[in-house]
């Protein structure tokens, strides 16, 4: 580290990283890329650094998960940074406010009342934040979701909130029912040439396997992506395969391609 970057070598890590992300924005001798960032600007990367934490866990790779989780808290404290620069806020405040929160949020630790599951408190913590957003003027239950989250996990989201006021099937089975029955209607509609009604057809499909994944007690995004990994190493077995005959998969038929697909699922 070079000798005219003030950082305290004594101080604990967050107080370093504090310190490290104050100098890299230092209009004197701070990192140029570094200064010319706004809060727009990261978002990209702190929304790749937080898949880069979700492949790190489902790798089992503590080490990974260690420094991905670095990254991570390194875009807070960026954030943090920017925020204090404008005078809106800075990391003391924004820890003060999820400590608050969290104090709040769970009176059955930190206040007078019960909780006797898991399902009690999460019922306990639903209803505190519906307080918090009708105190914010935000009345429907579906208030405050981002619309920013990926697509299975807002409406993962949506579903929730919608169940938490009664508005949900009791048990599995009629999810399977309404599954057939949005099977169907794409038919319908494929059948009548309608493609905008194919597609939202197709798109109440997937919101109903995100319902099914939900009645499962299975979060749907990591469903899908469980899904995808599956796809991903048959699909490299197979090209695999037909390299090592020397065969070039764009040239096989798609009853050639079939055979090998059927073959890596067996692997």
């Amino acid at each position: 580290m070079a000798d005219n970057i003030r950082i305290d070598r004594d101080a604990t890590g967050m107080q370093r990283l504090l310190q490290i992300m104050s100098e890299l924005r230092d209009p004197d001798g701070g990192c140029p890329w570094d200064l010319k960032q706004s809060f727009e600007s990261i978002l990209p990367h702190t929304l790749e650094e937080a898949y880069e934490v979700a492949d790190a866990i489902e790798s089992g790779d503590r080490q990974q998960l260690r420094d991905e989780l670095g990254d991570l808290l390194f875009q807070v404290v960026f954030y943090s940074q920017l925020g204090k620069e404008e005078g809106s806020f800075e990391f003391a405040d924004i820890t003060n406010a999820m400590a608050d929160k969290l104090l709040r949020r769970h009176p059955h630790v930190f206040g007078d009342l019960h909780a006797k599951d898991g399902d009690q408190a999460l019922a306990n913590w639903e209803a505190i934040k519906q307080t918090e957003r009708t105190a914010k003027q935000q009345h429907s239950v579906l208030d405050d979701i981002p619309k920013a989250l990926p697509g299975l996990q807002r409406a993962a989201k949506m579903q929730k909130r919608a169940a938490n006021v009664g508005f949900d099937w009791p048990a599995v089975a009629p999810v399977f029912a309404k599954l057939d029955e949005e099977v169907a209607e794409i038919h319908e509609a494929y059948a009548a040439g309608d493609r905008d009604h194919v597609l939202e057809e197709i798109g109440d499909l997937m919101f109903m396997c995100v319902n099914l994944s939900r009645h499962l007690k299975a979060d749907s995004e990591q469903v899908m992506r469980a899904a995808n990994d599956k796809f991903e190493r048959r699909f490299r077995l197979m090209e695999g395969e037909l390299a090592a005959q020397g065969l070039d998969m764009a040239e096989q038929n798609i009853d050639e391609l079939e055979a090998a697909w059927q073959r890596a699922k067996l692997v």
